[in-house]
């Protein structure tokens, strides 16, 4: 499906519910997926007594994986030039996670987007921005 720029304005969004209740169990068959290990994501001992965290947190990648999939829903596949994040707080075990995209510039061949990930409380935890090919 073509992403054609008579569709779009510039500050249209579309927003989209990424994950319900997010389970420690997503969050280490994660680290099975991506083969990143790092206790922080999966040892909760670890975690308390050497990091000084409250319990284990998603990896960013996870949270931005989830991100890309309402990016990539929105534009259609292969329309995707660029996309960058910036993780700005913890993704918790039990947070759901929403996130908004906004059109921000609208060329003869791209659209530019704005990427916000918050979780139930509203606060950010991704921030970023994407382009993609317009027809």
């Amino acid at each position: 499906m073509a992403l054609n720029k008579s569709d779009l304005s510039v500050g249209q969004t579309h927003c989209s519910d990424l994950v319900k209740d997010l389970k420690r169990t997503q969050i280490v068959m994660y680290a099975g997926a991506s083969g990143d290990y790092n206790p922080v994501h999966s040892d909760h001992e670890f975690v308390t007594e050497m990091a000084g965290y409250p319990t284990v947190f998603a990896h960013g990648m996870l949270t931005m994986g989830m991100t890309g999939r309402l990016v990539t829903d929105f534009v259609g596949d292969g329309r995707l030039t660029r996309y960058g994040v910036r993780f700005v707080n913890q993704v918790w075990p039990g947070d759901d996670l929403s996130a908004t995209l906004t059109v921000k510039e609208i060329r003869d061949d791209e659209v530019d987007l704005e990427i916000v990930t918050v979780n139930q409380d509203g606060t950010p935890v991704l921030t970023g921005s994407a382009t993609a090919r317009v027809d």
